[in-house]
């Protein structure tokens, strides 16, 4: 793997470490920080200060039904979570998130493939598989993207991006990402909100695709 260049923005870490951050973001982190050694280990270092924040923070009385019940929660059995592995270009977070399945891709058009990992309220996670030297149409946005490459890379107005790095697009930015011409680049993608296109077709085709 290249070295990454473009990385989690800390006010994000702190964040992911607080567990306030929206699923779809979480997972999109949870994934960058298990390829990049330099987010990983401020991730751990803000784990820590909320370590500290914690040990020091006063106790607070409870009644004695709250007590009863979180008792008998820590009585019943304990199942653990399933665990995955990296498979392929695919890390451990996102195997998770496919329930330890292969993708089943559904195409967008002009050879673009998606698959949804998880939509609710706060936003939506997919991955995004793009041809060769392909374009994914002009657009801007009506909230946040975070966009991590899995496999291959892909350039816009705002850089290029490898293998780990990770793209951060808002209300701010248009740009149009096209995959390099080496290989497939296969992309993590989460937004809180739709994207902005110019183009008229991509705007009739948003509903369907959820984009």
């Amino acid at each position: 793997m290249s070295a990454i260049k473009h990385h989690i923005p800390d006010g994000m870490l702190a964040a992911y470490a607080a567990g306030t951050l929206p699923h779809a973001f979480s997972v999109v982190v949870a994934t960058h920080v298990s390829m990049c050694a330099e987010c990983r280990s401020a991730l751990h270092a803000h784990q820590s200060v909320g370590g500290v924040i914690l040990d020091d923070t006063p106790g607070i009385s409870v009644s004695g039904h709250l007590r009863g019940q979180t008792m008998a929660l820590l009585d019943e059995p304990f199942r653990p979570a399933p665990t995955y592995e990296r498979r392929g270009i695919y890390p451990a977070p996102v195997i998770a998130a496919l329930g330890g399945k292969e993708p089943e891709w559904k195409r967008l058009g002009m050879g673009v493939r998606q698959k949804i990992l998880s939509a609710d309220d706060s936003g939506i996670v997919r991955l995004l598989h793009i041809p060769p030297g392909q374009a994914v149409p002009d657009h801007s946005h009506n909230g946040l993207e975070l966009t991590l490459v899995l496999q291959g890379s892909f350039h816009d107005e705002l850089g290029s991006f490898g293998v780990g790095d990770v793209e951060i697009g808002d209300e701010d930015i248009e740009h149009t990402p096209t995959a390099d011409t080496e290989m497939p680049c296969i992309c993590l993608a989460a937004t809180d909100a739709p994207l902005r296109f110019r183009a008229l077709m991509p705007r009739l085709l948003q509903p369907l695709f959820r984009i």
